[in-house]
């Protein structure tokens, strides 16, 4: 029998996997709750006049939160006081991370075309004024290359010890990635910035500064997705908020892959998100007060 045009209507479209997960148990309450924290935040009668200030400071606030988890865990003064971010380990960390988040909002048009483009550009970013070899720097590891999440420092290497996912996987798990980017998921933003987050984390795809760059990303996702577009609702600050322990505990869910698992790393990312505009409703409060 032939196939015609009318036949291939029939044809069901393939099950979209980030809005299966978006209907996970618990996370469409955490993706209400994290729209509700943003509107708050968007609402904000500082906003309308000086939200380029809360974006600023919301960067700052992000870069020392993802600076943190990193293993630089500096004081916000620190972080705004300082100019000279090569002089060791921990102050190239937290100089990549601030390059990180003033880099996002410049790729979004790049993001919804080729994902991938744009995490080497991120790890470029984060690790070309850092100190790594520079043959490493903006693409995706080799077979047999090293992965050195911190170049230089003594402490903080991967959330979880996992074996080291090959480079022949890294590349087809980003593929993957990138595919489900492009095609424009139906899920919140929230799910499919978790999964981007989530992904990069467990692949360790670049030699150095995976976490900076997967956290990076997450918050590509989110900017571009509409959620946060001014970027005022820094997730890096309520996953350095949340702790290092409860973000490993929540990374090691996503890696289980299973239903619970997945979920809840989905509802630590929204409550991470929610932490994030608390802190930049706190930072429009000062403003308003003239505190700021």
């Amino acid at each position: 029998m032939s196939t015609t045009a009318s036949d291939a209507s029939f044809v069901p479209r393939p099950e979209d996997p980030l809005a299966a997960l978006a209907s996970l148990p618990g996370v469409p309450g955490v993706v209400d709750s994290v729209r509700q924290a943003v509107d708050r935040v968007y609402g904000h009668r500082v906003m309308r006049r000086r939200s380029n200030e809360v974006t600023s400071e919301a960067a700052l606030r992000a870069a020392r939160g993802s600076a943190a988890l990193t293993g630089a865990d500096w004081a916000l003064e620190e972080v705004r006081r300082r100019s000279d971010f090569g002089a060791e380990a921990e102050a190239r960390t937290v100089g990549a991370a601030l390059r990180l988040t003033a880099e996002c909002g410049q790729l979004l048009s790049i993001w919804v075309q080729s994902p991938v483009r744009v995490l080497a550009r991120l790890h470029l970013v984060a690790a070309g004024g850092a100190g790594v070899p520079g043959e490493t720097v903006g693409r995706p590891r080799l077979a047999g290359e090293p992965v050195v999440e911190t170049p230089g420092a003594e402490a903080a290497g991967p959330l979880v010890e996992t074996p080291l996912p090959s480079a022949e996987e890294v590349a087809g798990r980003l593929n993957g990635l990138s595919a489900l980017v492009v095609a424009a998921s139906t899920a919140p933003a929230l799910v499919t910035a978790a999964v981007v987050h989530g992904e990069l984390l467990a692949l360790r795809p670049f030699g150095s500064y995976n976490g900076l760059v997967a956290r990076a990303a997450e918050r590509v996702v989110l900017i571009g997705s509409g959620l946060d577009p001014k970027s005022v609702c820094p997730a890096e600050v309520g996953h350095a908020e949340l702790g290092r322990a409860a973000y490993a505990a929540a990374f090691d869910g996503y890696l289980s892959g299973t239903p619970d698992g997945m979920a809840a790393w989905i509802i630590h990312c929204g409550r991470a998100i929610e932490l994030g505009a608390r802190e930049s409703t706190a930072v429009c409060e000062a403003l308003q007060r003239g505190a700021a």
